[in-house]
């Protein structure tokens, strides 16, 4: 919630910080006051790969989903665009420019009915959706057994996350002048923001490239993965090339925020950081 305070709020969908064990009342509050909309998205402050991000379509999902986080979580309005990408940014703190270094384009695991088979059959065609299926069986239940008529879709996992079955395309092919200046007019209003990676719900790449109709679903920093790495036509040596060409952009911002005044993380801080992580991992994980 931290992140998204310092962007500009035109950017993101309307979104409300819920502190962990809040009663289901204290929580439709929360939502009622900010006219938050059904259907929302419930995710953990401090994310991890998609885990217990879930889509809330009623108040009673609401219960349980307050019911069961003993973490700090977001409630948010859900995104109406389609499309998905995980934009690469970079900015040397010298520079009144950045520039992307990379594009992933998401496919969402999404299956077409045939009128004959089942959601669990559908599931089950695909060697990708189907590595999902024991989730998808706690997420659903009975509804697998549903059969979809003849050309009828249904997005199963309306979230971007490779850990949640979307497949990861490399777009870097996609940037271009007009997107780059787009993603500056941006990321230039973040204090403090010089290197991460911009998840972009969109309609269409035309209007991308214009700004128009598009949101954050979040800002990842410096922990981000140049995640278009995760094509599999890319072999593991293109990865570890693309990680080194990252982490090493991420180095020498810090050096120049260093001397520009910047402190560095102290051992203790940094302890206390791990700590916390493995501690919310943990919860997160149970969830």
């Amino acid at each position: 919630m931290e992140i998204y305070d310092i962007i500009p709020q035109q950017y993101y969908p309307k979104t409300k910080l819920v502190k962990a064990n809040s009663t289901f009342f204290e929580v439709l509050k929360i939502s009622q006051e900010a006219d938050l909309k059904y259907p929302m998205i419930a995710k953990p402050d401090m994310g991890l790969r998609g885990t217990a991000v879930k889509k809330i379509d009623s108040p009673d999902d609401l219960k349980v989903y307050s019911e069961k986080a003993d973490f700090d979580y977001v409630i948010q309005d859900m995104i109406p665009f389609a499309n998905e990408v995980g934009i690469f940014y970079v900015r040397y703190p010298n520079e009144k420019q950045g520039r992307i270094t990379g594009i992933v384009a998401k496919e969402f695991l999404i299956i077409n009915g045939d009128g004959v088979s089942t959601i669990e059959n559908l599931i089950k065609n695909n060697p990708r959706f189907e590595m999902q299926l024991s989730v998808l069986k706690q997420e659903y239940g009975s509804k697998l057994q549903e059969i979809l008529t003849k050309g009828e879709s249904v997005n199963l996992v309306p979230y971007g996350n490779h850990a949640r079955g979307a497949k990861f395309i490399d777009g870097t092919n996609w940037i271009t002048p007009k997107l780059t200046k787009t993603i500056n007019e941006m990321c230039l209003q973040i204090p403090g923001f010089y290197f991460g990676r911009l998840d972009v719900m969109y309609n269409s790449f035309e209007e991308l490239e214009r700004g128009e109709n598009f949101l954050l679903v979040e800002l990842n920093g410096a922990s981000s993965e140049p995640t278009h790495i995760y094509d599999p036509k890319h072999s593991l040596f293109f990865a570890w090339k693309e990680l080194a060409r990252h982490i090493k952009y991420m180095f020498e911002i810090s050096m120049i925020n260093h001397k520009n005044g910047i402190p560095f993380l102290t051992k203790k801080v940094g302890f206390e950081q791990l700590k916390l992580d493995a501690a919310m991992k943990k919860k997160i994980v149970n969830f």
